[in-house]
């Protein structure tokens, strides 16, 4: 596959040197010309738009996020494409935020949507499902991880000449899917639980390997050595720490809000904590994703650990008003935020980019039809071959090259724009198509099961890609174990 992309590669870089179109590109006179004239009005003073046309911009954003969710509740194609492609136009197109300040802001937004968007995604997976499913999901995040970052780094090798260091560094940046894109998308698609769980783990397990191996990378280039052995105790040391502060925060929380009962307040004094979880994450080397997601498994799991823990818990309303409103709110601007990261240089780059992801693309059909079993349904494969988006962590690690004066520094962002943005299309025209499918026959869970006594399953009782099996009353049965 990879030799075929190269010859692709090097006929679509013939086509462009013949017609004097490779090497710089920008954006056509009467875009520059509106760029100009919508920027003469808009920014007073700086880099920034005036306070008025910021917040015109932000109720835009909010009102397509709005109705991007209503389309993809309806359609089941994901509005993430059209979010994306509104940032391009309020930064690249319409120069209301300059790439300066963008630059500026993205640690710290990086940092809000990182905890707040893991933290939903452990409040909303089941810990059962998540077991039965670990072992799948930690061969699809090793073994995809380490199929994309060698694609990606020999095609910039023989394609643009990269050093190989340099090459695997950007293989690395984009080497797994995104938790942030991957945890909304499965919240709202029509597969198993145990696929949304899987999906998930695995995505939160490939955030954790590419930002990790990324700074090791980067110290090994300034430094010139490469160290395997601190490769590995860097990847222990922040597993240990996720899970000992994740578990060693949660559980006692977990405890305590059990005596706030709906108390006013109560989430913010949780979301409190996670702040303060994420501060304690990066000082002991872990970047806070895998805290945030077991301290969310933690408190989405209550009512089951409770039993094990042997305390009692009250009835407390699960969907927080206030917790669902940032979440949805941080979720849109991140998405727009990764389009005002776009970056036009050089055609090569892009074509780069967009071959690399449909590589990886082919490439993860393979990865799944090798580790998933015949047992999950169509639906669910369908979707886990799909599932390639690249986003926030790709997005932040692409600036840092820049900050620690690495060789190709101007390139990693705008190579990587193109990859996140293929793989969002890709996942998002895959996941339109997996809605077509129809969910299995006699499958409960993602896997399949036989009809018991009760009941056969009945035409229309689906719930996350299967048929729901029906009890002797004629309603639902509802999730296994439920």
């Amino acid at each position: 596959m990879i030799p075929v992309a190269l010859s692709l590669f090097g006929v679509v870089a013939e086509f462009f040197e013949s017609r004097g179109l490779a090497g710089e590109w920008a954006l056509p006179g009467p875009l520059l010309d509106v760029q100009e004239a919508f920027s003469a009005i808009t920014i007073t003073d700086g880099d920034i738009a005036a306070a008025p046309v910021l917040l015109l911009a932000a109720g835009v954003v909010i009102f397509l996020g709005v109705a991007g969710e209503a389309f993809f509740k309806r359609t089941g194609v994901p509005d993430v494409a059209f979010l994306m492609v509104l940032g391009v136009v309020l930064g690249p197109v319409l120069g209301i935020i300059q790439p300066e300040v963008v630059a500026q802001i993205v640690p710290y937004f990086a940092a809000i949507a990182l905890i707040i968007i893991m933290f939903d995604g452990g409040l909303n997976l089941d810990l059962r499902h998540m077991a039965r499913t670990a072992h799948f999901a930690v061969a699809l995040s090793v073994i995809g991880f380490i199929v994309s970052v060698a694609i990606v780094a020999v095609m910039a090798h023989y394609i643009i000449g990269w050093e190989w260091m340099s090459s695997i560094v950007l293989g690395t940046i984009v080497g797994g899917s995104s938790s942030v894109i991957v945890f909304n998308l499965v919240r709202n698609i029509s597969v198993s639980e145990e696929a949304r769980s899987m999906l998930s783990f695995e995505s939160a397990i490939t955030d954790i390997l590419a930002t990790i191996i990324a700074f090791i990378m980067f110290e090994a280039i300034l430094s010139g050595e490469f160290s395997p052995e601190l490769l590995g105790e860097t990847i222990g040391r922040a597993l240990m720490v996720g899970l000992v502060l994740g578990l060693g925060v949660g559980i006692p929380w977990m405890y305590v809000t059990t005596k706030f009962g709906n108390a006013q307040h109560a989430y913010m004094l949780t979301l409190g904590i996670l702040f303060v979880l994420f501060f304690m994450a990066n000082t002991f080397g872990e970047s806070g994703a895998l805290t945030a997601l077991v301290f969310g498994l933690m408190l989405g799991n209550k009512q089951r650990l409770s039993r094990i823990f042997r305390f009692k818990v009250r009835m407390i309303e699960s969907d927080d008003p206030t917790h669902s409103q940032l979440t949805f709110l941080v979720r849109a601007f991140f998405f727009v935020f990764v389009g005002l990261l776009a970056s036009f240089g050089q055609i090569e780059y892009a074509v780069l980019g967009i071959a690399a992801t449909v590589v990886i693309y082919v490439s993860r059909a393979g990865i799944v039809r090798a580790v998933l079993t015949k047992r999950f349904s169509k639906i669910d494969r369908k979707v886990t071959e799909v599932m390639i988006p690249r986003g926030l962590a790709a997005a932040v690690l692409a600036t840092l090259p820049l900050t620690l004066g690495l060789p190709n520094a101007e390139a990693y962002p705008q190579i990587i724009f193109f990859i996140i943005l293929a793989s969002v299309v890709i996942t998002t025209a895959g996941l339109g198509s997996a809605k077509k499918i129809a969910p299995p026959e006699r499958v409960e869970g993602g896997y399949v099961k036989m009809p018991d006594e009760k009941g056969e399953p009945e035409p229309g009782g689906v719930e996350g890609g299967y048929v729901k099996m029906s009890d002797e009353k004629g309603k639902d049965s509802g999730k296994p174990g439920a």
